[in-house]
């Protein structure tokens, strides 16, 4: 009896996953459609955006899951990070991440920046701050501040901002899937479940694609 038990037990429970892992996703509950979809730079490929500061927790907190699916994402998709900038003090971490950017340094310190946030809790919002860290990781501190004060490195910053107005965020962590769907970790819940609204999203966008 017990054995019977147990095998229509792992039954009914291998059917909850099944339908619970194939439940749709809803719209105005786990992703908003934007009224109206902005364009995306290569049509041929489905873009995702991130829009992150690297001083909100929950960001440091999807940024690993991120990262992990970035690694392994299909090769149809193009992912880009877009740092946000809702309040004043938040435009120094953009314009550090821009600055990395130009210099080729966004894969060597996009994690450690985190960290060193988060976990050793240094306030790399402090510019002066920000420059002797930056040289601590061996980078050339002159080189750094002049790609973190520079032309280019503004434009970029002005850019990011207007992007958030288009896309009409409220807040970050943020993806944006094919310039038409936004989610938030505060929709989709956890780390891993904001995952799987991606994954959703970016199937319902390549179909759309192959829709006439």
């Amino acid at each position: 009896m017990n054995r019977l038990f147990n095998f229509l037990l792992f039954i009914v429970i291998g059917l909850a996953n099944a339908s619970f892992a194939q439940a749709e996703i809803v719209e105005g509950r786990d992703y908003i459609a934007l009224a109206n979809p902005q364009p995306t730079e290569d049509k041929r490929s489905i873009e995702v955006l991130e829009f992150f500061w690297y001083g909100c927790p929950h960001c440091n907190e999807l940024h690993p899951h991120i990262d992990s699916w970035r690694q392994n994402a299909p090769k149809d998709v193009k992912f880009q990070y877009v740092p946000a900038i809702f309040r004043a003090n938040w435009a120094p971490a953009a314009k550090t991440f821009y600055a990395m950017e130009v210099m080729g340094l966004t894969k060597t310190l996009h994690d450690k920046v985190y960290k060193a946030i988060h976990r050793d809790k240094i306030d790399l919002a402090n510019e002066a701050t920000l420059f002797n860290w930056i040289e601590k990781q061996g980078i050339d501190r002159d080189k750094f501040v002049n790609a973190y004060n520079s032309f280019s490195v503004q434009n970029q910053v002005a850019k990011s901002t207007q992007m958030m107005r288009q896309y009409k965020l409220t807040g970050v962590p943020a993806l944006v899937v094919d310039g038409k769907y936004v989610t938030s970790g505060k929709m989709s819940g956890t780390p891993r479940d904001t995952i799987q609204i991606l994954n959703e999203l970016i199937d319902k966008a390549r179909k759309e694609k192959l829709t006439p």
